[in-house]
């Protein structure tokens, strides 16, 4: 069963999300603020975080950053600050997806299956290619090398698809069909800023990669 921490400190909100989610079988644990939400979380190691950014005592990607220092758990960014600036930062800091506030509750709830689906380790044995000092099991999802240890979040690992196809290249459309879903083909932003993460994970200089290229205009190709 899916276990699924909120994080909102407005009860109502809290309120809605345990119903909806506990009539569809998941397991439901809420916080109200950031300190209690990293301490639940550690305890019970949640399978998904669903996060509002205005909390009273601390902004919501600081939570953000302190689960990315230890897990690599979905995280569902839900906040009323609608300015692309705000989605930016959240998503940099490591949220796998972004849903601005009123939000429809059948959105969440897909979004909440598609990240989900996203966090599943593949069944089949996958390819190991190398990116610059870096390893990448797709199978193991694991990145060893240069005696660094590389997380990458499950919405990073899905972007795989450009990997399995060394030297194709892929449209931004395709890409976001494919990790986040058909009703996202014109998010380009969300495309820009997890290919900027993953560069600076594992391109020795990210402000001039060699192995994850963008193809102005057309999308992305992966050069081993």
């Amino acid at each position: 069963m899916t276990r699924v921490l909120v994080v909102d400190d407005e009860p109502q909100i809290v309120r809605a999300i345990r119903i909806n989610l506990k009539a569809r079988g998941y397991t439901v644990d809420t916080a109200p603020d950031a300190t209690s939400a990293l301490h639940i979380a550690a305890r019970l190691h949640p399978d998904l975080v669903v996060l509002d950014l205005g909390l009273p005592d601390m902004d919501g990607t600081e939570v953000v950053r302190g689960l990315r220092g230890w897990t690599t758990v979905p995280i569902i960014v839900l906040s009323g600050r609608a300015g692309s600036a705000d989605k930016v930062t959240a998503l940099d800091a490591g949220a796998d997806d972004y849903l601005t506030k009123p939000f429809d509750i059948e959105e969440l709830l897909a979004r909440i299956r598609a990240v989900t689906r996203r966090a599943q380790p593949a069944d089949d044995t996958g390819p190991t290619m190398r990116i610059g000092e870096f390893t990448v099991d797709l199978a193991a999802r694991s990145v060893t090398g240069d005696g660094a240890d590389i997380r990458l979040t499950p919405t990073e690992w899905q972007l795989d698809h450009l990997l399995r196809h060394p030297g194709k290249l892929i449209s931004q459309q395709a890409l976001l069909r494919d990790v986040w879903g058909p009703e996202f083909h014109n998010q380009t932003n969300y495309l820009r800023q997890y290919m900027a993460r993953l560069r600076r994970k594992l391109e020795t200089d990210p402000s001039r990669p060699r192995h994850l290229l963008t193809e102005p205009g057309m999308g992305y190709r992966y050069r081993p």
